[in-house]
């Protein structure tokens, strides 16, 4: 897993003089779609995220205003500047994120593959570096999921 898999992802986006509707299918996001949540009323300076996920799989979608998603392999450091309501980032699982420099008024609409599960979490960043770094040498360990 790393940041090679992360990918923007273009939505169907239909325009014309009333305004602009996008429209998301599991056939868009590279998961089915388990669970829905958003941020929003997010203070100036304020940092969300700051964890990583062992099976989550995601897609981010800045559908009002700005933020940076910074991501975060164990290896290598990567920022996406999120604006567009029709373009979602896919994250897949084990990579380190943190979301920040919303500006006012920011919706960050969030498409998860799994329902919520606080063990699902790594919130300590340095256990999530040994273990997708490995420990004591070893490889990381390597999860196959169905």
């Amino acid at each position: 897993m790393g940041l090679e898999q992360v990918k923007l992802v273009e939505l169907p986006k239909i325009s014309d003089s009333r305004g602009s509707l996008t429209f998301i299918e599991n056939k868009h996001i590279p998961f089915e779609v388990r669970r829905v949540y958003y941020l929003y009323d997010i203070g100036a300076g304020e940092k969300r995220g700051s964890h990583a996920h062992k099976n989550l799989q995601q897609l981010i979608i800045a559908a009002s205003g700005s933020f940076d998603v910074v991501l975060d392999d164990g290896k290598n450091r990567q920022t996406f500047h999120l604006n567009r309501s029709h373009c979602g980032l896919y994250l897949p699982r084990l990579l380190w994120r943190d979301l920040e420099n919303f500006s006012a008024g920011s919706f960050c609409l969030v498409l998860a593959s799994e329902p919520y599960d606080e063990n699902d979490y790594f919130r300590n960043y340095d256990e999530f570096i040994e273990h997708v770094n490995g420990k004591k040498g070893e490889p990381a360990r390597e999860y196959t999921f169905s």
